[in-house]
């Protein structure tokens, strides 16, 4: 199959690849471009293990195409963090222990930014509606609620991290 050169931002860095017409965004965030905090899981949309952020709201990664996002900013889970600090969500999920076994952290820490992109202060319904995309089989679905709400809250601020 013939592969064509496209440029991606992931995480605010321009990446020149070379992929086939049908390689999936996770595909190319992890194969291509070296990424693996974005994990392919059921690759079936099932799971939302993929999620990413692209233009800041959740997306799928096993649900796109890579060249349908070449001129978008995508964010993966290493690109929460600035200057080494982590993001509000990546603390409040440390401080509630949201991150279980850890597979489906990247995918919920993803899903959980695109809510507060969208909802500054989402309800519990709002929250678990956001994740319910997301499978978590360690049961931590109750401290990422948890999380998100002190998030939303203004416990965690940027500059106090």
């Amino acid at each position: 199959m013939e592969k064509y050169e496209i440029k991606l931002s992931v995480n605010k860095v321009e990446y020149e690849i070379y992929i086939n017409p049908k390689t999936l965004l996770v595909e190319a965030i992890r194969d291509f471009i070296g990424l693996t905090g974005t994990k392919r899981g059921c690759e079936t949309v099932s799971c939302g293990a993929c999620t990413v952020l692209v233009d800041g709201a959740a997306v799928k990664g096993c649900s796109v195409l890579a060249m349908q996002c070449i001129g978008k900013e995508i964010t993966t889970s290493e690109g929460l963090e600035t200057n080494g600090k982590l993001a509000p969500i990546q603390k409040a999920f440390l401080d509630e222990g949201s991150y279980q076994c850890g597979f489906c952290t990247s995918g919920m820490l993803m899903a959980t930014t695109g809510l507060l992109n969208e909802t500054k202060n989402p309800s519990p319904d709002e929250i678990k509606e956001a994740i319910e995309g997301n499978i978590c089989r360690c049961t931590g679905y109750n401290s990422i609620v948890r999380a998100v709400e002190r998030v939303a809250k203004g416990m965690y601020k940027e500059d106090s991290l």
